[in-house]
């Protein structure tokens, strides 16, 4: 069976802000697998196919993982996308929604701030 990635949500000060969507884990492998549980500084950089969001680092032997807009698994090659709901893609995978609302929220929260402290959490082993 397909796993459809690995869903969650992401909060400013234990509030809530969006839900995500990452890849399914794959040992931390670049460009194809979720970022493992830890304590990770994100930069703000403009990216050429993202433009301004935030990239993930520290994250052990990998580099170039953004914060973006994304509906389902594929559109992430390791990266963390942004949405507002979870549903149900066309084809009956899970995904998130209004993915480009999100991010523009998330961006318009952290105007002015060029880092910060990302942990990420799991529940599964």
């Amino acid at each position: 069976s397909r796993v459809d990635g690995v869903f969650g949500t992401l909060a400013v000060d234990n509030f809530p802000i969006a839900v995500t969507l990452e890849r399914p884990w794959l040992g931390n492998q670049s460009k194809v697998s979720c970022i493992p549980a830890g304590s990770y500084t994100a930069k703000r950089v403009v990216s050429p196919s993202h433009g301004d969001v935030f990239e993930v680092t520290g994250v052990p032997g990998r580099s170039h993982i953004l914060i973006h807009a994304g509906n389902v698994d594929d559109d992430s090659e390791g990266c963390i996308l942004l949405g507002e709901s979870f549903s149900y893609w066309r084809d009956g995978s899970c995904c998130i929604l209004s993915s480009k609302d999100a991010l523009k929220e998330f961006m318009q929260l952290l105007k002015g701030i060029n880092e910060f402290e990302l942990v990420i959490t799991n529940c599964f082993t």
